[in-house]
């Protein structure tokens, strides 16, 4: 224990210090970050939303508002979760093309080229999405066989070679209570401030893997479904099903306890734009005090979808404004503040097996994100600004820059003065929004043609102004020209 409390010491002298850098532009406006988790690894890029509380902010700066330089990685994956530890190597947890399985790379952090990889048991879809980076820079995820497995990085003859370092078989507190078998499948996993590791299944069961013993432990929500990450806090654990958000923490023994359960409106059906019916939202923890003063939803109400604000402590509710029309995204949570963005008629090429028919059966993706305030009284909430950017990755707010990050996703004619009478095509661009004002700073073309599809997957802000992207087919590697 005497190492983990050391590392999360480190961590968060790291972070005091990049705010220090940051301060007078975002640090002043927005924050302070949540607590840091002391058995993740840096903050900013140990998680697919940046930490352990999902608030997709991160004390780095970003590439800024001048050119860049993208290159693109194709990898036969895509490539939703890319993560950094302390030792500067990037990893990425992707998903096949070819037959949908997990597979780690290890990433040059010059090039962005792979040096190494490691395939993985197919399991559930979001088995191969949600993974994280604890602090001994170890990949932490559960396979499809139900086992908790951590994946290290080793050299081996002067190459590298990403090895299972350990595994902890869990299938009985994940498919305990529906037959076993393949009944059930992990859907998202985090520690929490004592090296448990939580985790949510697809089919709602919620649980807690011992670090020393190994022993898992298991509630099950009747009826309920988990389709997104679930987030830690000093608090608790909140997880939102596709009924309700909760708080858990544990007892003595591991168990899950409800510390509170809100139901949100859930809507008739699932949107054109989302990947399940309910809300696409990860939990978000963020708050002006501790960073972890409220917690943060989308629903899935119509017309339009309302961020929901809740005092994480009591489950009070702070307020429920419209937003937008719908999403699939976790919003962004810092200070009073929370950045929400519409999917709203992505066109995804695929969506999961049980995912449902939507309602509409189809829309145009109309894009749209908002800024939206806690009131200075904690007694409600109120709009600032709404942007017209068609955002197609999860937006991830600088607090060194003060600066969103986001891929936009536009249509463009092509062919004209060639002799074509044009035809529509899609390009992306890497968009930097101003925090405060909502005023695009920049934007600069990084690719057209669906292999660059960026499918509302996570920007991910690395050490040295880096960030990294994920697409349908691979990655990109995004510098500062």
């Amino acid at each position: 224990m005497r190492g983990r409390r050391l590392a999360g010491t480190v961590v968060a002298a790291a972070v005091a210090t990049m705010l220090v850098i940051g301060a007078g532009t975002a640090g002043a406006a927005f924050g302070p970050p949540p607590p840091a988790d002391p058995f993740l690894g840096p903050v900013g890029t140990a998680t697919m939303h940046g930490d352990a509380e999902s608030s997709d902010s991160t004390p780095l700066p970003g590439v800024g508002a001048g050119g860049v330089n993208a290159q693109f990685r194709e990898l036969a994956a895509a490539c939703p979760t890319i993560l950094q530890g302390g030792d500067g190597l990037p990893q990425a947890l992707c998903t096949s093309v070819t037959d949908r399985s997990p597979k780690v790379f290890l990433l040059d952090p010059g090039s962005g080229q792979p040096m190494t990889s490691l395939s993985l048991p197919k399991g559930g879809l979001l088995g191969g999405v949600y993974a994280y980076l604890d602090h001994q820079d170890q990949l932490v995820m559960v396979d499809g066989a139900d086992n908790l497995v951590r994946i290290g990085h080793h050299r081996d003859g002067g190459a590298w070679k990403l090895t299972i370092d350990s595994s902890t078989p869990i299938a009985a507190a994940v498919e305990g209570h529906c037959g076993g078998a393949g009944c059930d499948s992990v859907a998202s996993l985090m520690p929490d401030r004592d090296g448990r590791v939580w985790f949510a299944t697809a089919n709602g069961a919620v649980g807690t893997v011992d670090p020393d013993s190994g022993a898992a432990q298991s509630i099950v929500l009747p009826g309920e479904h988990v389709d997104n990450s679930i987030s830690t806090a000093p608090e608790g654990t909140a997880v939102t099903t596709d009924h309700a958000t909760y708080l858990f923490t544990a007892d003595g023994s591991g168990t899950p306890q409800v510390r509170w359960r809100q139901p949100y409106d859930r809507g008739p059906a699932r949107k054109p734009g989302q990947l399940s019916w309910g809300s696409g939202a990860s939990p978000t923890f963020f708050g002006p005090r501790d960073g972890t003063d409220y917690l943060a939803i989308t629903d899935n109400a119509v017309p339009e979808e309302n961020l929901i604000v809740y005092d994480t402590r009591s489950g009070r509710p702070v307020c429920s404004v419209p937003a937008v029309d719908g999403t699939e995204n976790s919003p962004i949570g810092s200070g009073n503040s929370v950045f929400v963005a519409s999917t709203y008629g992505y066109p995804y090429p695929a969506l999961p097996d049980d995912a449902g028919p939507s309602e509409p059966a189809k829309a145009d993706f109309t894009g749209g994100m908002v800024r939206i305030d806690v009131d200075p009284d904690g007694k409600g909430c109120t709009q600032k600004w709404a942007s017209p950017v068609k955002s197609a990755a999860v937006p991830r707010l600088s607090l060194a820059d003060g600066l969103i990050y986001t891929v936009a996703r536009t249509n463009e004619i092509a062919g004209i003065g060639t002799g074509s009478a044009g035809a529509l095509v899609d390009r992306y661009h890497l968009v930097a929004l101003d925090a405060d004002s909502g005023v695009e700073a920049a934007g600069h073309p990084i690719g057209a043609t669906t292999v660059h599809d960026t499918l509302q997957m996570v920007g991910t802000i690395a050490p040295g102004r880096v960030q990294y992207q994920g697409t349908t087919t691979g990655l990109f590697r995004i510098t500062p020209n």
